[in-house]
């Protein structure tokens, strides 16, 4: 009997062959198309291997979440009103990236003090990701945060007036995701990431400042 070939390279080799490639093509013209309060929509034509290549996009400044994991094994969900899916949606602190020079980790902890009243003492990278590749260069980075004290609380408005806030055990967040119950992307990355990387140890946190060349706009250095 013939044996069954075998691979010679194992699952983590795969996995290290799995990586999105940087991609620069040149900008034949660029022009806004709407300036908003938050972020423009632009319209840029690209010559792409030869053809013109024009798509509208929205320009973001980019955001940063966090993932607040208490001694207890339980994350911090925030409900708030989000007009555009008209829903009050579970999510996790998460704020825009739109003070200028602000580091990124100094606006994590920023949006954990403004929208849950908290800080923490150990802070890691804990996921990444564009949310609407196809149509926004947006890019957020989820933060964990973990030996967390509380602060006085600070005084909220418009949507953010009445967050109701939740302590939740990482395992009972994670079933909410996977029956589709929760639909904030931050969120569920958050917790799936959380829950994978506890899994391991924690092993595949990064550095709470190191550098995120993915981020279009202060992104630098090699993928």
């Amino acid at each position: 009997m013939t044996e069954p070939a075998t691979s010679q390279s194992g699952p983590g080799d795969a996995a290290a062959e799995l990586r999105d490639e940087p991609a620069e093509y040149p900008v034949v013209s660029r022009r806004p198309v709407f300036n908003g309060h938050v972020w423009d929509v632009v319209s840029e034509t690209v010559d792409y291997n030869g053809s013109e290549l024009t798509r509208d996009f929205i320009d973001h400044p980019g955001a940063v979440a966090v993932l607040a994991l208490d001694d207890e094994g339980r994350v911090l969900l925030i409900k708030q009103y989000r007009h555009p899916v008209r829903a009050r949606d579970w999510e996790i602190p998460a704020g825009l990236l739109d003070v200028d020079g602000e580091p990124p980790l100094a606006a994590a902890k920023r949006e954990l003090a403004e929208e849950a009243d908290l800080e923490a003492a150990e802070w890691n990278v804990l996921a990444e990701f564009w949310t609407s590749p196809g149509g926004s260069n947006e890019a957020l980075r989820v933060y964990l945060a973990r030996d967390l004290s509380d602060l006085d609380a600070f005084e909220r408005f418009d949507e953010e007036a009445d967050i109701e806030k939740r302590w939740v055990a990482l395992d009972d967040a994670l079933a909410a995701v996977l029956a589709r119950d929760l639909q904030s992307p931050s969120l569920a990355i958050g917790v799936l990431a959380a829950f994978a990387s506890r899994q391991g140890g924690w092993a595949s946190l990064g550095d709470a400042d190191e550098p995120w060349p993915r981020h279009p706009r202060i992104g630098h250095g090699d993928w």
